[in-house]
């Protein structure tokens, strides 16, 4: 398996750099696995597009306004992407990554920013540098931890493919977000959860589906890049996880039934799928944060997900090796061709596919 197996063009002006005008409004490319059958849907038509009593899981992570603006001492501007505010270390350090002209290094002390570029108060000293993660001890927070000045200080970070002229808006950090976001702690939105509204999720349980929660705070490990020839040697940063007693049971409801389970997204499958027992239907409860580095690509045995509700995924991705592992790879490409042919949208805030 190389890295090259995992490519596709795809012409710049498919990336959406805008949310759709309905979040339920997105395009769906529906694709049947047993007949090889394809078709093209609205998101909205998702609760008549599945068998009968389906649990439909969503990932209630929350993102935050990770990103942070400011310059070094020297004038210099710096961008910091704070990974684990959620669960900062005592004395308001966290691991960061950092964008600079020039290379941070130890000892470097930057002024953060407010928005709109005035002076905060607040200093940023790293303190050590690992790979491409940097320590860093935060200053003048006053009574406020690290998350809560991020929502004072911190700007919603969106992927770099989305290119913008001024820094993102009220409609970023609403549209950004799930409207079931509940638990504070990524860095990127679960992104197939973008699609649904408060009216889907009712019409889904009016139709008899089951609608359930687990949290995985997405870090960097979701979107850094592959940089070995053979993808079997990367390793995926280790991501948080909760799966709830009542998830967990209602998954496990549906395997002995004979019931699908539809991951709402690559982050739902990593978990549901990191959690499992050694038995194909058991999912055990997970009350309190673990974590995963689950790689999934072709050659993997599913054993709890059986459907998947997702959007287009970046070439190389370790994302887009997952959705192969459960189409398989030439047959994703082939679908990924056609989208490109229809005119569908990709990445973050296009439209999305549902495998079943």
């Amino acid at each position: 398996m190389r890295i090259e197996d995992f490519d596709y063009p795809l012409p710049p002006g498919h990336i959406a750099q805008t949310p759709a005008a309905r979040r339920d409004a997105a395009r769906l490319l529906v694709y049947t696995r047993a007949s090889g059958a394809i078709e093209q849907r609205s998101f909205g038509d998702l609760p008549a597009l599945l068998p009968p009593h389906t649990v439909v899981v969503l990932n209630d992570t929350r993102v935050i306004p990770a990103r942070l603006r400011a310059h070094k001492t020297t004038g210099g501007a710096v961008e910091l992407l704070v990974l684990d505010a959620a669960a900062a270390r005592p004395g308001a350090q966290a691991a960061c990554l950092a964008r600079s002209a020039k290379p941070l290094r130890a000892g470097a002390r930057l002024k953060v920013l407010a928005p709109g570029g005035k002076p905060s108060g607040v200093e940023a000293e790293v303190l050590s540098r690992e790979a491409n993660q940097f320590l860093v001890r935060f200053h003048g927070l006053g009574e406020s931890g690290l998350l809560e000045a991020l929502a004072t200080l911190g700007e919603v970070p969106l992927p770099p493919y989305i290119v913008r002229e001024q820094a993102p808006g009220p409609e970023d950090a609403e549209r950004y977000q799930t409207v079931y976001a509940r638990e504070p702690g990524a860095v990127a939105a679960p992104t197939a959860g973008l699609h649904f509204t408060a009216e889907l999720l009712e019409a889904l349980r009016a139709r008899g589906h089951e609608v359930v929660a687990l949290t995985l705070h997405i870090g960097p490990g979701t979107f850094a890049p592959v940089r070995v020839g053979d993808p079997r040697a990367h390793t995926i940063h280790p991501e948080r996880y909760t799966i709830p007693a009542a998830t967990a049971a209602a998954v496990n409801r549906a395997k002995r039934e004979g019931r699908p389970v539809l991951a709402v997204g690559t982050t739902v499958v990593r978990a549901l799928e990191s959690a499992a027992g050694s038995g194909p239907v058991v999912v055990p409860a997970v009350t309190a944060p673990t974590q995963t580095q689950l790689f999934i690509y072709p050659g993997y045995q599913f054993r709890v997900v059986d459907a998947l509700t997702t959007n287009f995924h970046l070439p190389r991705s370790t994302l887009l090796m997952l959705v192969a592992a459960l189409v398989g790879r030439e047959r994703l490409l082939a679908l990924y061709a056609q989208a490109v042919r229809a005119g569908y949208r990709f990445y973050s805030y296009g439209d999305a596919m549902l495998i079943r």
